[in-house]
């Protein structure tokens, strides 16, 4: 009797084992990649990575997950290019601080290179973007998957600024970028390049004056609970990169590597249509919070920094800025 039921106990358990291995077999294999941004989960980016998270799901069959690390969890946007070089980060949306990786960018920093929105677009959307991103990956590795359009650059201070003279001695943060160092220089005012993490602290504690961000940007950060006004100077119409480790690319099966680039340009579409709706909200949220918004002429501002531009076209690429500026509505510089 012992003999017996020990038999079907052995059967019994060589079943579930059997189902146990059927079940294995049938799971997917499932590739977990990991995409960082220094913002907040309250602000576009996150939310468009989201999207682009479930596209990529929802696109490779649940083959291709993409987990999303917001606020800087995955270090700073210097940390982020690293990462993607080295594989250690799958995906990364990154501003400025390319150029210092791939110096044809600096270009793009330059204030009032571009008109407006329309006119960033009509470049970053066109044959110069896409020949930008080629020459990056051969450079660099890091393959760009789409360029998302941010609002304009304004300028947040703790002492009123009405004109460009009232920009003389202010300390502003800037990120470490030479196009924006140069430029507010040129501008009068005392650049102060730091680490995005470090701007709401100096700026409590007076070590500088001013900062420099979208609308959205400085609300998202709550930098707007220790400044005094905002100027409307729109001197960069900037972007955000999308970009993908060229390691973690060529791993992946081509439909998979379609996959990820039908999902980054749907995001890109999805982010930028909240854009505009998002910077409209976040200068309201600052006047209701108590900061004076100001406008300002911004002619004396963008005369003041084309001797900059002349120097970075030079030493950057001459063909580039010239192309951007063919573009320009105002007949160039």
């Amino acid at each position: 009797m012992i003999g017996l039921i020990l038999l079907i106990a052995a059967f019994t358990l060589l079943g579930a084992c059997s189902n146990t291995a059927s079940s294995q077999e049938g799971e997917k294999d499932v590739t977990t990649l990991r995409l960082g941004h220094i913002q907040s989960e309250s602000h576009t980016w996150h939310k468009a990575s989201v999207k682009f998270a479930e596209l990529v799901e929802e696109k490779t069959d649940g083959k291709v997950n993409v987990e999303i690390y917001p606020s800087s969890t995955l270090g700073s946007d210097r940390d982020l290019i690293e990462g993607t070089q080295i594989g250690s980060v799958d995906f990364a949306l990154v501003a400025g601080v390319m150029s210092n990786f791939y110096k044809p960018y600096s270009i793009l920093e330059l204030p009032y290179l571009f008109d407006d929105q329309e006119h960033m677009e009509s470049f970053l959307y066109g044959e110069g973007g896409e020949e930008l991103q080629r020459d990056m990956l051969e450079e660099t590795g890091i393959r760009g998957l789409e360029f998302w359009a941010r609002a304009p650059r304004e300028l947040t201070t703790n002492k009123r600024v009405d004109t460009i003279d009232d920009l003389k001695g202010i300390k502003i943060r800037v990120p470490n970028i030479e196009a924006s160092v140069e430029g507010w220089g040129a501008m009068g005012a005392n650049p102060t390049p730091m680490n995005f993490s470090e701007v709401y602290s100096s700026l409590q504690t007076g070590v500088i004056d001013a900062q420099e961000n979208p609308a959205s940007f400085t609300t998202s950060a709550k930098i707007h609970e220790v400044q005094d006004y905002l100027v409307k100077t729109d001197h960069v119409y900037g972007y955000v990169q999308m970009i993908m480790s060229d390691i973690t690319y060529e791993k992946l099966s081509e439909e998979e590597q379609k996959a990820v680039e039908e999902a980054a340009l749907e995001a890109r579409n999805y982010q930028n249509e909240l854009v505009a709706e998002q910077d409209k909200k976040a200068l309201q949220e600052m006047e209701d919070a108590g900061v004076e918004i100001i406008e300002v002429d911004k002619e004396p501002f963008r005369e003041a920094v084309l001797p900059v531009h002349e120097r970075l076209a030079d030493k950057y690429g001459r063909d580039l800025y010239d192309s951007i500026i063919e573009m320009s509505s105002l007949g160039g510089n």
